[in-house]
């Protein structure tokens, strides 16, 4: 039930209060004075502190040490006893942070209940701490390279208003970070954020999971929408949402208002719409799954969020966030990336993208040993990856290439994977690879790889021994 530290410079008093305490369940540490008080609460804090505002031959009194307790262990609930108590006192207390104040001689009935309700509230202020940590590191976006750059600063500006976004990209981008991060950055950060799987709800239950249900038997049963009254509403991958529902929410997104299935009373919400898709949903509308009416409802605000291959540059950082987190969450060893390992991660490819990426790392941070930085080998890699004794597994199609067309080939392979790598700077690329910059600039050009504006590269339509040396 948590340990409760008794400062009081009488001793009859300390005992009768642990002697009452430990009847009730909770463990009890007793200190006569500051010097005693101050060594129990730095050898292991206290779940609560029962305080004397007096203490004869103490260096600090009561007041003095609720504030050196409230300065340094604020988490800690702090209730003061004085048998020369009055309202001057009590307000000093309460000002300086002490939960409560209770007069000598005290009901004992009073102290308990005091005591009970101190340690109810320090338990749920823990818990929406946690709740907090939790709602910011979902939200926390990681990043450095020029497309995740532009993406937050789209996401920036979006934070400033309540207009509907519409987030599109490939599966495993990051589309629910990224409206984690506009709902904390926002005035409805205190609010709800609340997350509607359009694709795992059965469609014959959708509008009672969005709308609630009233009924004798089991009264009101609030939905989705009600829950996330003055907050978000995030639609996952709204295309999935039903015909009939997208109807229905339509006309909540035109009145704020709707009816629960089984009522009749209209139910007012303030809610700020985020939807995700993968889909075009251009094409959707075309085909007669989705709404247009809705779909322009919806897509005020259209932001792209990039895959993982557009933002190779941030796999480094993302990869140390997640071994970050998982020690954090989960207690697994906190180790580094060693250079092989980080430059395997930037050429792998990731059609999952950045949800594959923390699958990686988790796996390898759960089936690993020791702390020692994590290499190359442990990672995933496919067939014709590196492998022993410096030599390379080739592909069907390389292998049956005259020397001058595989090597053509490769070349271009390896640096079209290189360039991608480091987001298309060229002056990074020619550093790794060995070149100069003006003769990896020849390079491309003979092997025919572009490079684009976006920060990558791609192959013009060239084949095998369209190059010369």
């Amino acid at each position: 039930m948590g340990d409760i530290l008794i400062v009081d410079d009488e001793r009859d008093i300390r005992e009768l209060i642990s002697d009452i305490l430990i009847d009730e369940g909770y463990s009890t540490r007793l200190a006569a004075n500051s010097e005693e008080c101050m060594a129990e609460i730095n050898a292991e804090p206290p779940a609560l502190m029962v305080l004397d505002i007096w203490l004869k031959d103490s260096r600090m009194d009561g007041i003095d040490i609720l504030t050196a307790t409230k300065r340094d262990n604020p988490d800690i609930p702090v209730v003061i006893i004085s048998g020369h108590g009055n309202i001057e006192i009590a307000v000093a207390a309460i000002k300086q942070g002490a939960y409560d104040f209770i007069e000598k001689p005290f009901n004992i009935d009073q102290l308990l209940v005091v005591i009970r309700r101190a340690m109810e509230a320090a338990r749920l202020r823990r818990e929406n701490q946690e709740l907090r940590r939790r709602d910011v590191a979902q939200a926390e976006m990681v990043g450095s390279s020029p497309a995740f750059r532009a993406l937050r600063a789209q996401l920036d500006k979006v934070t400033k208003s309540n207009g509907r976004v519409m987030l599109s990209g490939p599966p495993g981008c990051g589309k629910e970070v990224a409206a984690r991060y506009i709902h904390a950055n926002s005035s409805r950060s205190g609010r709800p954020f609340v997350v509607v799987n359009s694709a795992s709800i059965e469609p014959d239950r959708m509008e009672e999971v969005l709308f609630g249900r009233e009924s004798q038997d089991r009264g009101i049963e609030p939905g989705l929408l009600e829950q996330a009254h003055g907050g978000v509403l995030f639609f996952d991958e709204v295309a999935d949402m039903p015909l009939g529902t997208q109807s229905k929410i339509l006309r909540v997104l035109v009145d704020q208002q709707f009816q629960r299935s089984g009522g009749s009373d209209k139910v007012r919400v303030d809610i700020r719409v985020i939807s995700s898709t993968t889909c075009d949903l251009t094409a959707e509308i075309a085909a007669g799954n989705f709404r247009e009416e809705l779909y322009h409802r919806l897509n005020v605000v259209p932001i792209e969020v990039p895959s993982l291959d557009e933002r190779r540059e941030d796999i480094p950082e993302l990869a140390t966030h997640f071994i970050k987190g998982f020690n954090r969450e989960q207690g697994l060893t906190q180790r580094e990336l060693s250079a092989e390992a980080e430059a395997l991660l930037q050429t792998m490819v990731w059609p999952g993208n950045v949800r594959q990426l923390k699958n990686v790392i988790e796996r390898v941070l759960i089936l690993g040993e020791g702390s020692d930085p994590i290499a190359a080998s442990e990672l995933p890699v496919p067939a014709e990856a590196p492998v022993d004794e410096g030599r390379v597994v080739l592909s069907g199609g390389l292998a049956t290439l005259p020397l001058r067309e595989a090597r053509e080939l490769f070349e271009r392979e390896y640096l079209l994977t290189q360039i991608n790598r480091f987001g298309g700077n060229i002056s990074r690329t020619a550093s790794f690879v060995g070149m100069e910059r003006s003769a990896l600039h020849r390079k491309l050009k003979t092997l025919g790889v572009v490079t684009s504006a976006k920060g990558g590269a791609r192959v013009a339509h060239v084949g095998p021994g369209d190059g010369t040396d």
